[in-house]
């Protein structure tokens, strides 16, 4: 499996990958999550301008999968990870996690971040297999409570969520 930095050139495929993924939430009366607009391309071109947008391509080089990153107290925060469904169950996902532990663990971050759905199985349980563990409300820095008021305002708590960490072992 091959990981490397997104491309300017590939960022609508990123949206596409971002409208497949979201297209299994139907199946689970999450239609709002479905129809949601992926992020915008400025958007993406920041996070790839950043260093902050990698993709696992596949054999011609062509993205499958994506993961975008922001430095969010002291932690590499996962803003965004989305594996198109032609490419799931593949070990992708757990890749670019990995692949991002790595960078933020020589960075000297202290562990990887991200909120996510409570109860949709490749969301939070999925997390957990990778060693994430769920954060208590006493737990949560200022930065993710600021990243979960603002998920909030766009709706994303109609459905449980919580918020994940997964602490690094640095070089």
């Amino acid at each position: 499996m091959r990981i490397r930095p997104a491309v300017r050139a590939e960022l609508p495929l990123l949206q596409d990958i971002e409208r497949a993924a979201g297209e299994p939430f139907r199946a689970l009366g999450m239609a709002a999550i479905a129809d949601d607009e992926p992020p915008a391309l400025d958007l993406l071109e920041q996070y790839r301008r950043a260093g902050h947008a990698w993709v696992s391509v596949d054999r011609t080089d062509r993205p499958v999968a994506y993961l975008l990153t922001d430095p969010v107290d002291g932690a590499a925060h996962i803003e965004q990870i989305s594996v198109h469904p032609s490419a799931a169950r593949r070990g992708r996902g757990r890749g670019l996690i990995d692949h991002l532990a790595a960078v933020a663990a020589a960075e000297g971050l202290r562990a990887l971040t991200l909120t996510t759905l409570a109860e949709v199985p490749w969301n939070a349980p999925y997390y957990a297999r990778l060693g994430f563990r769920v954060l208590g409300e006493a737990d949560l820095t200022d930065g993710l409570r600021e990243i979960c008021l603002a998920e909030a305002g766009h709706g994303l708590d109609r459905w449980a969520r919580v918020c994940m960490r997964r602490d690094l072992d640095r070089p």
